[in-house]
């Protein structure tokens, strides 16, 4: 494939013919040879990312010539109901053409990350080897391509999302995602959050070089934002090539990052019911503003959608149980609870999810009760008691002056960026 890079100067972004030309111009030189083609798409929980309408128009320019296979990057996700495959993809694309990919069975060993390299990289912090596996289907030889299409955006476990973390991570299993989560997880954070070359991206890119530089294998890389919902694709990467991810890092670095004057008091996160139904993918409203928030602060979560802790029974049976505890309890936990350190993924996200004391977490929810949020050691109020006080739909993003004077900073999409104050950010 030609490897391309735009980025859009617009404030709306690239438009969709724009888009649609480079896509054309990108597989131009494949197209009339392919027989089989594998897209590797977010799953809804990066709906604002456009690769919806990426999927869908490759899907329309292909699949007359050559079969097209789609298989979303579930990670530890559920699979996509058809209403969210309907919403993302379109209703073009035939529901038998989507697979569903299960992070426990589906998955095939290719190798292991040499317990050096991992304790080099992470200061000593981690000294395990680390297992290589991804789904079946991307070794599969009858595919003459395989696009892995997503958002670079900040993340909490390897820096900036997508590359080979959609394949590693996206695709992979238990114990790739497990170990990648905990080596995020022991190497802290904030000094992970919105960078390039965190040992967990280290992990990926040995990965993908001892392992998948065989297969025909490329990426198509958005950077975007949806200020008011409304989405707006600044970047396109289309490439193999790692400076292909990188000129996506330094746009997603430019877009993406929000550093605030000083620390916040009171942080209100709106969790769209249609986007966030757990907790798992909820609590970004925690770790993507705990850099920002003051010591002694509040956030508070207005998360109408969330009906659960975890993503599938057994993880959310793991939150139930021990709670957003803190960094050294959970791990101390680790070494005490086999079903703990069996599922270090649930590990590092119970990590993730706390504020180690350090500011108050409210969830507000209606789906889930009062009890149970109490349960896993966050505060609660009800919704609607909530959102009368603070209403998502008049807040702007930003700072907002309440009628009684309060000031609280409002943000409408926690998985759309990374929020800072810039002495926590440094290098």
């Amino acid at each position: 494939m030609k490897g391309i890079s735009i980025l859009s100067e617009s404030p709306t972004g690239l438009s969709d013919a724009a888009l649609f030309s480079a896509l054309d111009e990108a597989i131009a030189d494949r197209r009339a040879s392919l027989k089989k083609v594998l897209l590797i798409p977010p799953d809804f929980t990066r709906f604002h990312s456009g690769a919806g309408k990426i999927t869908a128009h490759l899907y329309r320019i292909l699949h007359e010539t050559c079969q097209v296979d789609i298989l979303p990057a579930l990670g530890t996700h559920v699979a996509m109901p058809p209403e969210e495959l309907r919403a993302m993809f379109g209703e073009d694309i035939p529901l038998d053409r989507f697979m569903v990919h299960n992070w426990r069975t589906d998955v095939v060993k290719l190798g292991e990350v040499p317990a050096e390299y991992v304790a080099e990289i992470s200061e000593g912090l981690v000294a395990d080897a680390i297992a290589v596996e991804v789904n079946r289907l991307l070794l599969d030889p009858s595919y003459d391509l395989i696009l892995s299409i997503g958002q670079v955006v900040p993340h909490e476990v390897v820096g900036m999302a997508n590359y080979g973390k959609n394949l590693f991570v996206g695709c992979g299993g238990s114990a790739m995602i497990n170990a990648s989560h905990m080596l995020g997880a022991f190497y802290g954070m904030e000094r992970i959050m919105g960078k390039d070359f965190s040992p967990v991206r280290k992990v990926f890119d040995y990965a993908e070089k001892h392992f998948l530089q065989h297969i025909p294998l490329s990426y198509i890389l958005t950077v975007t934002t949806a200020p008011q919902g409304n989405i707006s694709l600044h970047g396109l990467f289309i490439g193999r090539e790692r400076k292909y991810f990188e000129q996506a890092v330094a746009l997603s670095q430019q877009k993406n990052l929000t550093f605030v004057d000083a620390p916040l008091k009171k942080v209100v996160v709106y969790l769209d019911e249609q986007e966030f139904k757990s907790t798992w993918l909820g609590n970004k409203a925690v770790y993507r503003t705990r850099m920002a928030i003051a010591d002694g602060g509040e956030l508070i979560v207005l998360a109408p959608g969330v009906e659960r802790f975890g993503e599938d029974n057994g993880i959310d049976a793991l939150i139930r149980k021990y709670g957003y505890c803190g960094r050294e309890a959970v791990l101390r936990l680790v070494k005490e609870h086999d079903d703990l350190r069996g599922n270090l993924s649930a590990a590092a996200h119970l990590i993730h999810g706390s504020s180690d004391g350090r500011f108050s977490i409210t969830y507000c929810t209606q789906k889930v009760s009062a009890d149970e949020v109490r349960g896993v050691c966050f505060g609660h109020r009800p919704y609607a008691d909530a959102a009368a006080q603070y209403n998502p739909t008049t807040l702007k993003d930003g700072l907002n002056t309440l009628p009684d004077g309060e000031e609280v900073y409002f943000i409408s999409n926690p998985a759309l960026g990374l929020w800072a104050d810039k002495a926590r950010f440094t290098d």
